[in-house]
């Protein structure tokens, strides 16, 4: 006879999967938007957009495990659109944060 999962247990591995996921998908994304292989530019920009949207709402659900996950997504993807549109705004302290690695993976540094 088997005890069903506590719903604490059960808690801390969702919460121990999305890290792991998190812990996945960074260099995935990185290797995917990248790479210079035979894909063409606009694939590697395309899921690497996929990787880094994915990123935000694993982080989002990690760090507020009780918001709903669809709650998250469009949350993300507004925020994330968001930022988009502030590539088309270009005052001399954007463009020093997007002078660095963090800066450009955060901030951009084309709109399209």
């Amino acid at each position: 006879m088997t005890s069903p999962i506590s719903p604490h247990r059960r808690f801390l591995k969702y919460r121990i999967a999305l890290l792991i996921s998190i812990i996945v998908i960074i260099p995935l994304g990185y290797v995917v938007r990248f790479s210079r292989g035979p894909a063409p530019e606009w694939f590697n920009d395309f899921f690497g957009s996929i990787a880094y949207e994915v990123f935000w709402i694993l982080l989002v659900v990690l760090i507020l495990p009780r918001f709903s996950q669809i709650r998250a997504a469009v949350a993300v993807c507004l925020a994330t659109c968001r930022v988009e549109f502030l590539q088309l705004w270009t005052p001399p302290f954007f463009q020093a944060m997007r002078a660095t690695l963090p800066g450009r993976l955060i901030l951009g540094n084309h709109f399209s």
